[in-house]
C-alpha cells in the first residue's frame, strides 16, 4: 500500500481527484474541526446542519456518507463517529482505522483521502498514528493508496516511518 500526503487546506484538497474522503467526527466537538470543518465551510454549513439536527451525532461506531460534489472534488465523504474527544486513545484509533479499511473495501474504493483519527485535535501523536496505520496496512487489504491529510510536522514523522518500513521489506526483515 502506498501513502501520499496533502496539507490540511481547501486549496490542496481541491487539487485531488479522489472518489472518497474519510474523516472522524467527535460527539462533543462542535463546530467540527480539521478536514471535516474545511469541508463544512466549503459546503455552506451542510455538515454543521447534520450535526445540529442530530442526523450525524459523532457517536462511536456511527458511519454516515455525505455527498461531496459539487462543492468538493470528492464524490463522497465518509464520516466516522469517534465518540467523545477525551476517549480518543490508541485503542480507539486502531478501531477506527480498521473500520476505515473495512468500509472502503466494501465500497470497492481502492484510493482514498484520509484524515487519521485524533490527528486534527492532536490527541494522537504522529509517530503513534504512523506506526498503527502501517501495522494495519501490512494486512491483506484491498487498497492501493491513501492520501493522508497531515501538517508538515506530522507528515515528516509519518514519511520517515514509511521509509523505514520500505527498507525493512527490502531487507526481508
Amino acid at each position: 500500500m502506498l501513502f501520499r500526503f496533502v496539507a490540511p487546506s481547501l486549496a490542496k484538497l481541491d487539487e485531488l481527484d479522489t472518489e472518497v474522503l474519510v474523516a472522524t467526527v467527535h460527539s462533543d466537538v462542535r463546530p467540527a474541526r480539521g478536514v471535516v470543518g474545511l469541508c463544512d465551510f466549503r459546503m455552506g454549513g451542510r455538515i454543521s446542519k447534520l450535526l445540529r439536527t442530530g442526523f450525524v451525532s459523532g457517536a462511536r461506531g456511527e458511519v454516515v456518507m455525505v455527498p461531496g460534489k459539487p462543492f468538493l472534488s470528492f464524490d463522497k465523504i465518509l464520516l466516522f463517529g469517534a465518540g467523545p474527544i477525551a476517549e480518543m486513545d490508541l485503542g480507539r484509533f486502531d478501531e477506527l482505522v480498521k473500520s476505515f479499511y473495512d468500509r472502503l473495501a466494501r465500497l470497492r474504493a481502492r484510493v482514498a483521502v484520509v484524515e487519521l483519527p485524533g490527528r486534527a485535535h492532536g490527541s494522537i501523536p504522529p509517530n503513534d498514528a504512523g506506526q498503527a496505520v502501517l501495522r494495519e496496512a501490512q494486512r491483506d487489504r484491498e487498497c492501493d493508496w491513501w492520501t493522508l491529510v497531515e501538517s508538515l510536522d506530522g507528515r515528516a514523522v509519518i514519511e520517515a516511518l514509511v521509509q523505514e518500513q520500505r527498507r525493512r521489506v527490502r531487507r526481508g526483515i
